[in-house]
């Protein structure tokens, strides 16, 4: 299962692919069942149009899409494409067979992917015809957060677990791990909890998710400006590049905003379509100090300029001296790599840690 360029026009609202290796002495019967599985499974999904939390993007009636190839491939520079750009059906190598639509290109990469680095999730489905709130064990919940080898599997800032999807979903929990033995342990003690509701099936993917495969090196630069705007979203101005750190990015965001002109940054994320950087690490290599003038040395009060060379005053006490400023260091962590909460990273990204924040590397 990868996970592909978040901006994708049509893309679907979890913006994944699955590739399956099957084994066969009949390609023929093979193609046969495809043929019956897309006709009565998939494709009556298509022009399906899902809600989403995201109502400011406009919606697209689905179009699943499904491909067949003989041999196993991989591309590494065409995968990572669809992590970083749009990619359009004509681009697409040819399939031995497809079907559908635009789906044919999420199909097509994943198939593609050269799994280089991997990570693993175990996803669990729930009944069929079953809505409502998901029934988890709190118990299992809680161990499976604290299971060494699992990631993104809660929010300590809100204080809540991220195993169950949001909104309208088949899926019952999701658990991203390290190590697959790990993913197997979590999903059956989960799935064994004596209040988790039951489920119809569940398996493990290996999936390019926490693998950092969309980023490019870190890029330098010098800020010139800094912009909150309506939202509490921040836009980073330096002369090359604009930079965009969302309010839902939590302590990132906060950092952002409190940087000045002449901070020198490190920033990693994808470029959107209107070309601004969407941060999703960021460190500061070297912060200009804080300048004020100085205190009255008569009363304690704070001194003012009285204009262009023209000194400066007390504005309690009159006690003037000649122009001048003080310095002091600002209070914002430096050479370490900071990142949104987990609740609003993305997919891709890899989480930072202890030991990998104390070494300066991400």
């Amino acid at each position: 299962m990868v996970r592909l360029w978040p901006f994708a026009v049509q893309r679907t609202r979890g913006n994944a692919a699955v590739a399956v290796e099957l084994k066969t002495d009949d390609e023929d019967t093979l193609l046969t069942f495809l043929d019956s599985y897309w006709r009565d499974v998939i494709q009556p999904l298509q022009g399906a149009i899902e809600s989403s939390e995201h109502s400011s993007r406009q919606q697209y009636p689905s179009d699943p899409g499904m491909v067949w190839f003989r041999e196993t491939v991989s591309d590494a520079d065409f995968y990572r494409r669809g992590l970083r750009e749009e990619i359009q059906l004509e681009e697409l190598p040819p399939a031995h067979k497809s079907w559908g639509g635009i789906g044919r290109i999420g199909a097509t990469l994943a198939i593609h992917w050269p799994c280089e680095s991997k990570t693993y999730e175990a996803i669990a489905w729930r009944m069929p015809h079953v809505a409502g709130q998901r029934q988890l064990d709190e118990k299992a919940t809680l161990d499976i957060d604290q299971l060494e080898g699992t990631f993104l599997c809660r929010d300590d800032r809100l204080q809540s677990s991220l195993l169950a999807p949001r909104g309208n979903s088949p899926v019952l929990f999701g658990i991203r791990t390290w190590e697959e033995k790990i993913a197997r342990h979590a999903a059956q003690t989960l799935i064994e909890g004596k209040m988790t509701e039951p489920v119809s099936g569940w398996m493990i993917f290996e999936t390019n998710q926490a693998t950092n495969d969309h980023l490019d090196e870190p890029i330098e630069c010098i800020v010139e400006h800094i912009e909150t705007i309506k939202g509490g979203h921040t836009i980073i101005k330096s002369e090359t590049h604009q930079f965009v750190a969302f309010r839902e990015s939590g302590n990132l965001a906060l950092l952002c905003q409190q940087l000045k002109s002449g901070d020198v940054i490190e920033c990693l994320g994808l470029i959107a379509p209107d070309q601004s950087i969407h941060i999703e690490f960021m460190r500061i290599k070297h912060l200009q100090p804080q300048r004020h003038r100085p205190l009255c040395p008569v009363c304690n009060k704070s001194m003012a300029s009285m204009g262009a060379n023209q000194g400066i005053r007390c504005k309690k006490c009159g006690h003037k001296s000649e122009d001048n400023w003080e310095e002091r260091e600002r209070n914002l962590p430096q050479h370490v790599w900071i990142q949104p909460s987990p609740s609003s990273r993305r997919h891709l990204a890899k989480p930072i840690s202890v030991d990998e924040t104390r070494q300066n590397n991400i």
